[in-house]
């Protein structure tokens, strides 16, 4: 019987002729799935980020077109986020704020929705408890994610998110930190139309969950500042029946936590210009 010699570094194999030239006849066949699956493998990992800036234009064009949110897709987005936003409080050096919120502008492409930006803002405590604002574009959806845990173990401690909180105004939000001790602050939701018409709601985080202290309605006219250890606003509290626009009369509100409750501790109200004859 014929046989093919065929030595594999120490040793040496003897295999039927007729065998090895069957086997052979198939080795380019093999060649050629292995370096199909190779290929096809490389090109179904996609690039995280490009994913994620394809999530957020999605998301904020089903709400401005007045479609159903997919909230797989938004949980998706949120979760990409969460691991861009832990990589970078574990790292093994200080944690550095504004390398991080670099890292997280870099996120918004030229073609990307407007008003869309991710941002971390330190609401205080020791270790420091770190929030991130989120918001999709304008029009939202928006949300704020927490994160708390000692050096190098910081994980996603607290959401306020439409799910999470049913009464949540998700568009267009701003963080304002108000009691770092207490870990309280202020969500501030609008504000992008003509008559910067904002809702506001007061938070606090006890380690593991996120507490609803406070909303206000609708005002017309808003504004606000952090105050010390308060938050002051400003709204619209009468408005011209017939000029819904013109406002007769402005309040002043401070609130502040105290005792371990959020109050009112100052109410104003301020006059406004009377409106021209017409």
């Amino acid at each position: 019987m014929a046989l093919l010699v065929l030595q594999v570094r120490s040793k040496v194999y003897r295999l039927p002729l007729t065998i090895s030239i069957l086997a052979l006849s198939f080795l380019p066949v093999i060649v050629s799935d292995i370096i199909s699956c190779g290929n096809l493998r490389a090109q179904t990992v996609a690039d995280p980020a490009a994913e994620f800036r394809k999530s957020a234009i999605e998301l904020s064009s089903a709400r401005l077109g007045g479609g159903n949110e997919d909230k797989a897709q938004l949980e998706t987005a949120l979760a990409y986020l969460d691991s861009v936003a832990t990589s970078a409080l574990n790292t093994a050096t200080t944690f550095d704020l504004d390398s991080a919120n670099r890292r997280l502008a870099a996120l918004v492409s030229q073609g990307s929705p407007v008003g869309e930006n991710y941002r971390l803002v330190k609401l205080g405590g020791s270790p420091a408890v770190y929030a991130m604002v989120i918001n999709f574009g304008l029009s939202g959806p928006a949300a704020v994610r927490i994160y708390a845990g000692e050096a190098n173990r910081y994980t996603l401690a607290g959401q306020i998110d439409h799910y999470s909180q049913k009464d949540f105004l998700d568009s267009d939000i701003e963080l304002v930190p108000v009691s770092a001790g207490d870990l309280v602050f202020v969500t501030v939701s609008g504000r992008t139309d003509d008559l910067s018409t904002g809702a506001f709601s007061a938070w606090q985080f006890k380690g593991k969950a996120v507490g609803n202290l406070w909303n206000s309605d609708l005002f017309q006219q808003s504004s606000y500042e952090a105050e010390g250890s308060g938050f002051r606003i400003a709204y619209c509290s009468q408005v011209d029946d017939d000029r819904p626009s013109v406002c007769l009369k402005m309040s002043r509100e401070l609130y502040q936590f105290e005792a371990g409750k959020w109050k009112r501790t100052e109410t104003a109200e301020v006059p406004s210009a009377k409106p021209a004859a017409k």
